[in-house]
């Protein structure tokens, strides 16, 4: 992934709700005006705690800093940190560019509320305009105080998802098929540039497993907190009784990250390397030549595996960096020190593990048994709206690590 990549941080949408035009008119009656300029007065005081928490003095103060040691003649001298220090500084110019940009856009809807107070007439495009502009604000404010929880060394990194099938046969082969479709419609969502590198086909229906790349800015701090057992319980479509059926599927979030960031060194003693036939589409080789490759480290147990590389050796080189990522990861949350400190992290996707329920029978429910979380929308979710689930969990881990 290209670390200069960026994302416009008003993407992704967190719904708030309409200001202004009557529903059933079209036309601004005096309440509607009355509850626009209220909105503007509320959206205004969260611009004005948003900038003032931001701390824009210190912001400056970081950006003279960062453009100081830019312009210094050894900058290039070490490659890697020059490199970050240009990501620090292409982030702190985005985060002051969206700070004015927030107070820009505010100025604006004053403006038009301010005038069309002391108009005869009312101008309904100028209204329409000024709650156009509250609503998407309100959004990218969702968005900027999401991504200030976010915080861990690689949230801001593009993420790998990969989707196990668990307990429950077939119907639990179908589940991660649905669990794929939904995390590949949230990536769209969010213009993520979203690709499923590698699918291994059930085989009656639905999939064994897969494996997704999200690239695009903070990725994997939003999907971290997938990581985990989901269950369902619906009808069976594989039942011809349609008896109602439990079943998991167990997804895993690594961070996306290039090779050249990955200062990990794993003996090779500690690693067990297996090689099988790839499944599924890749050219004349595929199913005929031994390409695809599964890495253990034995010692934890945490296992990844690539297919989607026409030659072995290219598909053990990404694999060994999935499996490096992965690592770093668990002994973040471990708070391991070195690789060799961290303990085992395998999700089991079986009864009594699950972080969250998605109920299609005999209700329609959907709720995070970490957070409390819940909607009867489960259509919606399912389409990939996630969002207030991602909401609820960073404000709960926020919550936690305050406590601890």
């Amino acid at each position: 992934m290209d670390h200069m990549t960026r994302i416009n941080f008003t993407s992704v949408i967190f719904a708030t709700p309409d200001a202004g035009v009557s529903s059933e008119t079209g036309v601004w009656a005096m309440q509607d005006f009355y509850s626009l300029r209220k909105e503007v007065e509320a959206t205004s005081q969260r611009v004005k705690e948003i900038r003032d928490s931001a701390g824009l003095e210190q912001l400056g103060e970081e950006l003279a800093k960062l453009e100081t040691a830019t312009a210094s003649d050894s900058f290039w001298d070490d490659r890697t940190s020059a490199q970050q220090t240009l990501l620090a500084l292409t982030d702190v110019k985005d985060k002051l560019n969206l700070l004015k940009e927030f107070q820009s856009q505010i100025d604006d809807a004053e403006t038009i509320v301010n005038l069309t107070e002391e108009m005869e007439a009312t101008d309904t495009a100028l209204l329409e305009e000024a709650a156009t502009i509250v609503k998407e604000l309100n959004k990218a404010l969702d968005k900027f105080e999401l991504s200030q929880l976010l915080s861990g060394p690689y949230d801001k990194e593009g993420a790998v998802i990969n989707i196990t099938a668990g307990a429950g046969g077939t119907d639990a082969q179908d589940w991660a098929d649905m669990l794929l479709r939904m995390y590949v419609r949230w990536g769209e969502r969010q213009r993520y540039k979203t690709r499923v590198v590698e699918k291994s086909m059930g085989e009656e229906a639905g999939i064994k497993s897969a494996t997704i790349e999200l690239e695009g800015r903070y990725a994997f701090g939003y999907l971290s907190g997938e990581k985990g057992t989901h269950r369902i319980v619906r009808q069976s479509p594989f039942n011809a009784k349609g008896l109602r059926q439990t079943s998991f599927s167990g997804i895993e979030v690594m961070p996306l990250l290039p090779e050249d960031s990955l200062n990990v060194e794993i003996p090779e003693e500690d690693l067990q390397i297996g090689f099988s036939r790839a499944g599924g589409s890749g050219g004349q080789n595929v199913n005929k030549v031994e390409t695809a490759v599964r890495i253990t480290h034995i010692p934890t147990g945490v296992t990844v595996r690539c297919t989607e590389e026409r030659s072995q050796l290219a598909n053990k080189i990404k694999a060994l960096s999935r499996l490096k990522a992965k690592l770093l990861v668990i002994a973040v949350e471990q708070r391991a020190s070195e690789i060799k400190q961290i303990r085992g992290d395998t999700v089991k996707a079986d009864w009594g593990q699950q972080i969250r329920n998605y109920v299609f029978h005999p209700y329609k429910l959907v709720k995070d048994v970490r957070t409390g979380y819940e909607t009867t929308d489960i259509v919606s979710v399912m389409d990939g709206e996630l969002d207030p689930f991602i909401k609820a969990y960073l404000r709960y881990k926020y919550s936690e690590s305050m406590a601890n």
